[in-house]
This record gives C-alpha cells, sequence and structure tokens, in this order.
C-alpha cells in the first residue's frame, strides 16, 4: 500500500509506503524488521516473526521511553507473550500490538500529531495460496 505524505516539515521518519516483504521510508526499500522513531531508525531488527520476539529485543524502548510503541507483527495482528510486554508497561510505554499494516498506517498518523512514538515492525509475510 502506497501511502501519500503532503506534510513532513520537521522532516521526521515517515513510511511512503509497504507491501510483502517491504516497507518504503525516505525512498529507501527497507527489507528485514526495523525499529522506526521520529529520528531515527534502526534496520536489521533481530526477530523475523512474532515468535522470534523476546523481552530484551525491546529493551532499547526502557531507555528511549517513547509515549506509545506500535509492535507490527507481520501480515496479522499475532499477540505477544505478557513476559514481553510486561516490563514496557511498567515503565508506562503504552504497547499496541497490531498487523503491520495497520502500525504503519498508525506511526504516521501519531507522528503527524506530533507524538512521541516508536515502532517496531516486522514485515509483511508473502500471502500463501
Amino acid at each position: 500500500m502506497k501511502i501519500d505524505i503532503d506534510y513532513n516539515p520537521k522532516g521526521y521518519n515517515k513510511i511512503q509506503g509497504y507491501s510483502a516483504g517491504k516497507i518504503i521510508i525516505a525512498g529507501r526499500d527497507y527489507t528485514s524488521s526495523l525499529i522506526l522513531m521520529r529520528s531515527s531508525l534502526i534496520s536489521d531488527w533481530p526477530p523475523e516473526r512474532h515468535t522470534d520476539m523476546r523481552s530484551e529485543h525491546f529493551s532499547l524502548f526502557l531507555e528511549l521511553k517513547p509515549e506509545v510503541l506500535l509492535i507490527g507483527t507481520g501480515r496479522k495482528l499475532e499477540f505477544l507473550n505478557q513476559e514481553i510486554t510486561l516490563p514496557l508497561q511498567r515503565a508506562s510505554i503504552g504497547c499496541e500490538v497490531m498487523d503491520t499494516g495497520a502500525a504503519c498506517r498508525t506511526y504516521n498518523y501519531l507522528v503527524d500529531e506530533g507524538r512521541d512514538v516508536a515502532a517496531a515492525l516486522l514485515m509483511i509475510e508473502p500471502s500463501v495460496i
């Protein structure tokens, strides 16, 4: 899905589009899991599937303390073990788990609102027919 971005006066990282195996940010294609914040991006985030996610993959956010963390679990919403998100919740970091497409759209919306948002995004898997 292509996302039209017309307004970005502060030059924050915004998602321009996404599809199976790809997220486009600032004209560049990313093809592996990533962490995205308004002013920074970490590519090659280790988990490839929601079942790979461990609490240590989210320890960075305990230091950064975003207002909200969006966790994109791929093609569809996959609930995470509470042990993964509990340390974040205890640190007063809001965690929202959703499919990656919804996380991409929500991330852009919250950035536009000026919110301190971060996204941990798994790639959308190709459809299996």
